[in-house]
């Protein structure tokens, strides 16, 4: 009995003792009402660990390795799409931009939740697609074709927005409105580019169905530049956001991965292989091609497409990421300098420059990796460099998005 008082003894004083604690009378415990954080797990996207690596071209490849010297880097985790973004799943981004368009014309407001006044658009209102109002949207007389009821992509126009990190750190007691940018672009894919990318070649049929046809809907889009991949990574953003509860705090931002982001991703954890795979050549042991790319001198269907293939064939890496060499090259986050290496960071490395539309052409140039369905071998090497102008649709690049992973390791469940 005495043993048994003296339990309840100690366990009041220890209850007695925790509820004083819990009352902030002079104690640091931080402030209480922090909305929880378990991370989280997007759909469609893999985790990356965070890692180290050197980068530079192979020692088979003289000229570039004296220009992009060996450096040893390290890269943060983040999620990364594990395929790139498809037909489909651009279409998502356009049919929004179609229907914020259509409720717009057909005047769909409501007050603002917010209490400043202001109006937003009533998504809850359905769209009547038969009413005349919404016939201004679409080709009207000569530009109609064969009397069809067609939206004319051209007044597609998105809005979005981002922050200018790097002028507000070097500009000091700066406004805030300095550094958000605010831009608009048209967001329907350039099906042109099909035809204009090959000279003297029969490519029409693509142009009318690749990005419109169900057969093409898991392959990756294509005709799409640098500043058309951001806006949609902004849009997605604003999706994710629209969706989670008011309580629950942000995650980070849906982006282009950097350049060195898309390298360790796509080496998959495996050091000294040139290619995604692990191996040193493009053929297995069976003298099966590995990836969507142009074959000798030219046998493009050898490997088992003549142009694209779905977003998610062939094999993925050790990550789970497919199509990280061949099918569709990836625009990436970062500017193209031929000497980046001699002076980039080693953790995190990345080089921004916001190109102005009267920038010279050099100033334009953006760095993609892969290599696509019409490139050669050499493009396939995790560790070749490419460019592209960021105004310049192609229909061999695509892109992916990313999103950094908040904490130490998705793997740690005590972070």
């Amino acid at each position: 009995m005495r043993k048994l008082n003296l339990s309840l003894f100690v366990l009041f004083i220890l209850f007695s003792y925790s509820c004083g604690k819990n009352k902030q009378e002079g104690e640091l415990i931080g402030v209480q009402d922090r909305p929880k954080w378990g991370g989280i797990n997007p759909f469609g996207m893999v985790y990356v660990p965070s890692g180290t690596l050197v980068i530079g071209q192979s020692d088979q490849d003289n000229f570039n390795t004296n220009i992009q010297k060996a450096k040893s880097i390290s890269i943060s985790g983040f999620y990364m799409d594990d395929t790139e973004i498809t037909n489909n799943e651009y279409r998502q981004f356009v049919e929004y931009v179609k229907a914020e368009l259509a409720h717009r014309t057909l005047g769909h407001f409501i007050e603002s939740e917010d209490g400043t006044g202001e109006e937003e658009i009533d998504w809850e209102q359905e769209i009547d697609w038969e009413d005349e109002t919404l016939k201004e949207l679409n080709f009207q007389g000569a530009d109609a074709f064969k009397g069809k009821t067609e939206v004319d992509t051209r007044k597609l126009i998105y809005e979005w927005e981002w922050k200018d990190w790097q002028k507000a750190a070097n500009v000091k007691d700066i406004k805030r409105s300095s550094i958000i940018k605010k831009e608009k672009i048209g967001v329907y894919p350039d099906t042109l580019c099909w035809i204009r990318d090959f000279a003297y070649s029969y490519n029409e049929p693509l142009t009318r169905n690749y990005y419109s046809h169900p057969a093409f809907d898991d392959y990756p889009v294509v005709g799409v530049n640098w500043k058309q991949a951001r806006a949609f990574c902004f849009w997605r953003t604003q999706l994710w956001d629209k969706a989670k509860g008011e309580d629950e705090p942000n995650s980070e931002e849906f982006r282009l991965p950097t350049e060195h982001e898309w390298e360790w991703a796509a080496r998959g954890g495996k050091e000294l292989a040139p290619f995604p795979w692990g191996g040193y050549y493009l053929r297995n042991a069976k003298g099966c091609l590995l990836a969507n790319f142009k074959p000798g001198r030219g046998n493009y269907p050898e490997d088992g497409g003549q142009y694209t293939v779905k977003a998610d064939a062939y094999f993925p890496n050790e990550y789970g990421l497919y199509n990280m060499s061949g099918n569709v090259s990836e625009w990436t986050e970062t500017s193209f300098h031929d000497n980046a290496y001699s002076f980039i960071h080693d953790m995190n490395p990345d080089i921004k420059y916001d190109a102005k539309d009267e920038d010279p052409n050099s100033f334009k140039r953006k760095v993609i990796r892969g290599g696509s369905w019409k490139d050669i071998g050499y493009y396939l090497q995790t560790g070749t460099r490419n460019w592209e102008f960021q105004d310049t649709t192609k229909s061999y690049i695509g892109f992916r998005s990313v999103l950094t992973f908040l904490g130490r390791s998705a793997n740690d469940f005590n972070n």
